[in-house]
């Protein structure tokens, strides 16, 4: 596969830490404008331009692109960010909890993912696409990195390895307490071996970020077609790839993402448990919060008090015969008790229906089901799981992986447009 050296538009040095910010799509439109108050030059007032309006602005306006537009152009001027002419790679190590994790930040093809080269694992919703996808075509950038996961190869580990002995670049801990460390990798004959290396990777799989990845590919789809019209494509232009950060898969953590059910349908919760019983499950009470450990085991909250969930005999025979995607918890869940119980029928578009990432505890399981709702605990899915999802040309239900710590944006932006 192709994953190659850009010119990066990027922070000075000495604002990297107060311009990197968590993902767009982990704030709702409160939590965004609060965080951004105390905060200028977080690049989330980039990435969330409705932030910048009171709250009654409808936040997919146009002037509210184009004001991501406008203030990315003044963080250039102000020398804040800089366009580095070089055609670069760059080292993104993150440590967190004393684990670590070392992505390689580059451009992948998109003629890789419409191929199958790059795998997909998700469904993505149109309306969250269009939202990127006007954001894209404001600032003529990508500004969101998509989360790449491959099969480890180790001789480019050796490689990453020795260009780590150098200065870095950045090197600071976030807001969340992860150590956010760079390095910029110049020198040609690396660049010219990790390029080679990755020609010996047969694919790469996106572990977090499928919104992204097929808004890139839809504005490159379209400025496609408006070049081809103008007589002037010629496939090399930068909108024919989109921004990455690649990891090995060994080195990657999958959080729980766990479920809440606003209402139980009219049922009690001791009817509740008794319909889970029948749906092939055995039901035991907890006196604590119940948090799985393995594949098979999941927890539920309901009416005050914690259940231990498992598959019993003839349900996990059946799960053992499935499909990789039929055999995911959270799918085993969706089929036996969230569509025919509580009538959870597409968790896309159910708004009765939240996912609370691992990194939130049982509290807000708890805060979140109330005395009327129902919460699940699950067990993470596993990186082979998704590996396995992901060959086999298959689609996770969504919400199915919480990857963490999360990709900051702001450090790294493509420029796709002039």
């Amino acid at each position: 596969m192709k994953a190659l050296p850009f010119p990066c538009i990027r922070p000075l040095p000495q604002h990297a830490a107060q311009a990197a910010s968590l993902p767009y799509d982990v704030f709702d439109r409160k939590e965004a404008a609060d965080y951004v108050v105390d905060r200028p030059l977080s690049f989330l007032n980039i990435d969330r331009p409705e932030t910048q309006f009171p709250a009654d602005q409808d936040m997919y306006a146009p002037e509210v692109y184009q004001r991501a537009a406008q203030l990315m152009q003044d963080r250039i001027d102000s020398r804040i960010y800089m366009r580095d002419p070089n055609r670069c790679y760059y080292i993104y190590e993150l440590e967190m909890d004393g684990r670590v994790q070392t992505g390689l930040v580059a451009v992948c093809s998109v003629d890789e993912y419409e191929d199958g080269t790059i795998k997909r694992h998700e469904l993505t919703r149109e309306d969250k696409e269009r939202d990127r996808i006007e954001h894209i075509r404001a600032l003529g950038c990508q500004t969101g990195p998509i989360f790449l996961a491959y099969r480890d190869q180790p001789v480019l580990d050796m490689i990453l390895g020795a260009a780590k002995m150098a200065t870095p670049l950045y090197d600071f801990v976030d807001e969340e307490n992860v150590r956010q460390t760079v390095w910029e990798v110049k020198r040609s004959d690396t660049v010219e071996a990790i390029a080679a290396m990755f020609q010996h990777i047969p694919c790469a799989y996106i572990a977090d970020g499928h919104h992204r990845t097929a808004s890139a590919v839809k504005v490159a789809q379209q400025m496609r077609e408006e070049a081809k019209a103008a007589g002037t494509y010629t496939g090399r232009e930068p909108f024919n790839y989109f921004l990455s950060v690649l990891f090995p898969a060994s080195q990657l953590t999958i959080l729980p993402y766990n479920r809440v059910v606003k209402g139980r349908c009219g049922l009690s919760a001791d009817q509740l448990v008794e319909r889970v019983s029948q749906a092939g499950f055995t039901v035991e009470r907890a006196n604590a919060p119940v948090t799985p450990q393995e594949a098979g085991r999941m927890g539920m909250f309901a009416d005050g008090q914690w259940w231990n969930l498992s598959l019993g005999q003839e349900l996990a025979q059946r799960v053992a015969a499935a499909d990789p995607v039929s055999a995911l918890d959270v799918s085993i869940l969706q089929e036996q008790v969230l569509s025919p119980i509580l009538g959870i029928g597409d968790p896309r578009l159910d708004p009765r229906i939240s996912f609370v990432g691992g990194i939130r505890g049982a509290d807000e399981l708890e805060r979140r089901a109330g005395t009327k709702g129902v919460a699940f605990s699950m067990c993470a899915t596993g990186i082979d799981q998704l590996l396995a999802v992901a060959d086999a040309g298959l689609l996770m239900p969504p919400k199915s992986t919480w990857f963490e710590p999360k990709l900051r944006s702001g450090l790294f932006i493509h420029q796709i447009r002039k």
